[in-house]
């Protein structure tokens, strides 16, 4: 019978080395910052959210998981969805799609736009541009319907796409966000989840369409409308959104020194309010908690018994970096332990997720890396499973 094997880790290295990183002395100007995290900077938006991505912890929250109209905040999900394909060479960022007369007369010039001709080819590298930087919503119709031939089956993908990110509060009904009576809806935590997504999985794509502050096509030069650009350094993305209907939404992100911070706000009558806001959270996330790290890629962190394999135990890697996030100017001592069902059975391929790693630290939420077998056991003959059968009768 499998059970449950708890295991501590010894974390006297760990803990000795868990001093907190200075703070970054950069900061927006103009913007007020509290280094205290129980004095979060006051949030005018009805829905906001900041977490800090490496960690995954939160750090601010007001209904995130209330349901909203996106707009143009739509669209990060639409270059997502390009993004996968091109990853999964489905889809080609040097491929044309063409300007449909059809679609020229119901989009030309409606809300932000990239100004493409009728029955102009526009590659998809150019396409992406115009949707992140220019917010560009006749470049988000022609990107649908070439790659999917029409809306309704592009908005499928996107949905796909959110289901597969555990984007439960969230439904696609354009590509653009342009006002369809509420069908198309989201939460600041699954924009958050998207948005993370977008980065992690796609850092060469995010470097390269996200981040620029202004366009030039066909002779139009444009400003993308992120208010964070210029204003907060290391603010790289992500996202504006405004319609009537939805008033004024941002996703931010800003890295600095390795760090990156995530905030969602929506729900804004006025866009100085946003962009206020908006600068203000980045800042006291990045001033009133210090990050830790604890474990790069592929650290080796213990083992686990193998049952039925050439090897009666395999070794444990981290997954990916775990840091964890102090308040300023304060130190802790996390206690570890490894987590898995096992004995873990044989086959198993290199790389494999087979453990948790579980990080307690007072005053702190739990925090939890994957591991992954840092090599293959290949399944053991007749020798092996004697030595297993013998192992079970001692107790080992």
């Amino acid at each position: 019978m499998r059970r449950l094997f708890s295991v501590a880790v010894a974390a006297a290295a760990v803990a000795a080395a868990f001093a907190a990183v200075p703070a970054q002395a950069i900061r927006s100007p103009h913007v007020e910052v509290s280094a205290d995290p129980a004095r979060p900077p006051e949030v005018v938006a009805p829905i906001a959210l900041l977490i800090d991505v490496n960690s995954g912890r939160v750090l601010f929250e007001r209904q995130s998981h209330r349901r909203f109209v996106p707009a143009s905040l739509t669209k990060i999900m639409t270059s997502y969805v390009a993004f996968e394909l091109v990853k999964q060479g489905k889809l080609k960022l040097d491929a044309s799609f063409p300007m449909r007369p059809e679609t020229f007369r119901q989009w030309h010039r409606v809300g932000s736009t990239m100004f493409l001709e009728n029955n102009s080819q526009t590659r998809v590298a150019d396409l992406l541009e115009g949707i992140v930087t220019v917010s560009a919503n006749d470049a988000c119709v022609v990107l649908a319907e070439g790659v999917s031939g029409s809306v309704p089956g592009f908005t499928a993908l996107m949905n796909a796409q959110a289901r597969a990110l555990g984007m439960r509060d969230t439904h696609y009904n354009t590509p653009n966000g342009w006002m369809d009576e509420g069908r198309t809806y989201v939460s600041a935590a699954d924009l958050a989840t998207l948005s993370t997504a977008l980065i992690t999985r796609h850092p060469d794509f995010y470097r390269r369409f996200y981040g620029h502050e202004t366009m030039i096509w066909n002779g139009i030069k444009q400003r993308n409308h992120n208010p964070l650009y210029g204003a907060v350094p290391g603010a790289d993305g992500v996202k504006t959104g405004f319609t009537n209907e939805a008033g004024y939404g941002l996703v931010g992100s800003a890295q600095r020194g390795g760090r990156r911070l995530m905030m969602v706000v929506g729900g804004y009558d006025r866009p100085q309010d946003r962009a206020r806001d908006g600068a203000a959270l980045l800042e006291w996330g990045f001033a009133a908690f210090d990050e830790t790290p604890l474990f790069a890629p592929g650290a080796h962190l213990g083992s686990a018994r193998v049952q039925g394999g050439t090897v009666a135990s395999v070794g444990l890697v981290a997954a990916r970096p775990l840091a964890m996030l102090v308040p300023h100017g304060q130190k802790v001592r996390p206690t570890l332990s490894i987590r898995y069902k096992g004995p873990l059975r044989a086959p198993i391929a290199k790389g494999q997720d087979v453990a948790l790693l579980i990080v307690r630290a007072p005053g702190q939420p739990e925090a939890r890396l994957p591991l992954v077998a840092a090599e293959a056991v290949p399944a053991g003959g007749m020798l092996d499973r004697l030595r297993d059968g013998f192992t079970a009768m001692v107790g080992r």
